[in-house]
């Protein structure tokens, strides 16, 4: 039975798994950098790469012993070659690469945004299903058709900030700390979501592109105009009313999807479907249109290595390896 061990280090997450192609997780190892990024309220690629490299070692020692295997035991080695911060990505392929070429074993790049695609299907039986995905997180927010295995077809993309990048932006004008969006998220439930009448934007733009930049500079304008005396009072307010219209929009946008492609399965993935507001309201919308709804385990919501491993043990199926020579590529695409 084909073992991959799989590195993900696309942005300030290093993290090492290894899994099986009978679905097993046998190790998950995850190290965050949050602590070391917070006091400069966002991530720092120079501070992220140097981190990876003094952890991957670690990690990948840990997750062997986690899993009761050798490295002479594994099949394939695989890691994120993008989209992410191209020092970030280059610390885990290389690493991933040298252990491919040391154990004289296949090595297998894999996009980040599929490993979030198929995330939902983790450990789930049935294996990958034809749905509508929403991938939605701090750098990316899309709706994706997901018809099989590396068949997928963008449905529509933000056209400016991510959901997740409009979350900690509003949190950082706020004066909440990093991470932006759980703090907006905690903040928000001691407040009133019509407090503000927010923007929709996009909402009835007759595709299914999203953009929030107007939402964020709509907070930002409405900040302005609340005296400096009542702004602690008005924050829960304020992050309620602007989470609420976020939410609206994906969750009907993503509905809509579903509709025009005739899927009656939907997924979602991706760092910010770990919010409540959003998972609770898509779980309601989707109810009501007679959708079924398959949203990614909370540890696998974030970046992973479970979810590379996944998507490496299916290519890996396929006899989908890559040479040694494959280059990181920042802006790595899933989909046109």
């Amino acid at each position: 039975m084909p073992t991959i061990l799989a590195i993900e280090s696309s942005c300030d997450e290093t993290a090492v798994a290894i899994g099986d192609s009978s679905g097993r997780l046998l190790a998950n190892q995850i190290s965050t950098q949050i602590e070391l990024h917070q006091p400069f309220g966002g991530v720092v690629p120079e501070l992220a790469s140097r981190n990876h490299l003094t952890t991957l070692r670690p990690l990948i020692l840990a997750a062997l012993e986690e899993s009761g295997l050798t490295l002479s035991q594994l099949d394939a080695f695989a890691a994120t070659a993008g989209p992410g911060l191209a020092s970030s990505l280059l610390m885990g392929n290389t690493a991933a690469k040298a252990l491919a070429l040391a154990n004289r074993k296949p090595f297998i790049a894999v996009n980040h945004m599929e490993g979030h695609l198929l995330s939902p299907f983790l450990g789930r039986p049935g294996g990958i299903l034809p749905s509508v995905a929403l991938i939605v997180s701090g750098g990316h927010t899309m709706l994706v058709h997901l018809r099989g295995f590396g068949d997928y077809r963008l449905l529509g993309r933000t056209r400016d900030d991510a959901a997740g990048e409009a979350f900690d932006k509003v949190a950082k004008m706020l004066g909440l700390p990093y991470p932006g969006g759980p703090n907006v998220e905690k903040m928000a439930e001691g407040g009133d979501p019509a407090a503000y009448a927010f923007p929709r934007s996009m909402l009835n733009s007759g595709d299914l592109a999203f953009s929030f930049s107007g939402l964020k500079t709509a907070v930002l304008y409405t900040l302005q105009k609340i005296p400096d005396h009542q702004r602690e009072a008005e924050l829960p307010n304020l992050c309620a009313s602007f989470q609420q219209a976020a939410v609206e929009v994906l969750v009907k946008k993503t509905v809509r999807a579903a509709r025009q492609a005739d899927e009656r399965l939907v997924t979602m993935s991706g760092g910010v479907s770990c919010n409540q507001c959003l998972r609770s309201t898509m779980a309601t919308a989707c109810e009501r249109a007679g959708l079924q709804l398959l949203v990614a385990e909370g540890q696998h919501c974030t970046d992973n290595a479970a979810m590379i491993a996944q998507v490496a043990l299916e290519k890996l199926a396929r006899n989908q390896t890559d040479p040694l020579s494959a280059d990181v590529d920042p802006n790595l695409r899933l989909a046109e």
